[in-house]
């Protein structure tokens, strides 16, 4: 195995886990990129990032991306080298939205785009290397193959499977000004659940991949959680003030993936808009991610 290519760069698209009941199971990847270039070099690593993380990310070895480069190369068996990385990001971190995994997910498919035998690191070695990395699927399933997918893991790995999509399915995201690590948000979490509470989400995430294919009027009983989001609501209450009130006023709106993001499913409309950025939120409008990670030509 060698290296085939010296430069690469690869867009990302940022993802929302769980959906509401689809704990640890469902992602959606939406329309908001992270693009890293890599450069192998002769001389030591060195890390640009620019816009979301400037300022809080390693330089060095210790980046994430870089790490996930090395991992991919060292599966496919190919020689290490110096890196020069350039991350130009847009996913806000520490807010819900699948940075790290996205910055992993990045990391393995500019490996497989350097070396002589890419398919060494296909799809199913890219995900089971990020769920190591990672400690779970849901994100990165969604980040390398973009839209909705399902996410598991079994004796033989991690899988994923695609989620059939209403392709006039809006997707809305409010982000905070405050970040909580996903450590933080699963802390709160219990060892054990109810039965009922476990039966319920389960009939929950059946409907829901229900809804997301064209059953927009099954969306909000659709999105209904026992599992995860009151646990956590304490961590972060301006998003379980913000997910109770848009739900009552009938929105589909969820935690992303650990928070304290909010994903609607759903377009906002100009008023709600108003209101929430009037009480601190960002809210973009990004649409869903139809593809995954890939090679920028």
């Amino acid at each position: 195995m060698r290296l085939v290519r010296d430069v690469v760069t690869v867009r990302v698209p940022a993802t929302s886990a769980n959906l509401g009941p689809g704990f640890d199971a469902l992602g959606l990847a939406v329309g908001v990129w992270d693009e890293v270039t890599v450069r192998a070099v002769a001389g030591p690593t060195t890390v640009t990032v620019r816009g979301e993380g400037a300022h809080d990310l390693p330089d060095g070895e210790e980046h994430l991306v870089v790490r996930a480069v090395r991992a991919g190369l060292d599966l496919a068996g190919a020689p290490q080298a110096g890196l020069e990385l350039t991350c130009t990001n847009a996913i806000p971190h520490g807010r819900g939205m699948g940075s790290s995994a996205a910055a992993v997910v990045a990391g393995l498919v500019a490996a497989r785009a350097l070396v002589s035998e890419p398919e060494v690191l296909d799809d199913a070695a890219v995900l089971g290397l990020a769920t190591q990395m990672e400690g779970h699927p849901d994100n990165a399933a969604s980040a390398l193959l973009g839209g909705a997918t399902a996410a598991w893991v079994d004796a033989g790995g991690a899988h994923a499977a695609s989620i059939p999509l209403d392709p006039g399915l809006g997707v809305s995201v409010l982000v905070p000004q405050a970040r909580l690590l996903t450590r933080t948000a699963r802390a709160v979490l219990p060892a054990e659940v109810p039965h009922k509470d476990a039966a319920f989400n389960a009939g929950r995430t059946a409907l829901l991949v229900l809804a997301l294919g064209g059953r927009s009027d099954l969306l909000v009983p659709a999105t209904e959680d026992r599992l995860h989001q009151d646990y956590r609501a304490d961590a972060m209450r301006p998003t379980a003030e913000a997910v109770r009130a848009l739900r009552a006023a009938g929105w589909p709106a969820v935690v992303s993936g650990a928070g304290p993001s909010v994903l609607v499913l759903d377009r906002l409309d100009e008023v709600t808009t108003a209101m929430l950025a009037s009480r601190g939120w960002r809210v973009l409008s990004p649409g869903v991610a139809e593809r995954g990670a890939h090679q920028v030509p």
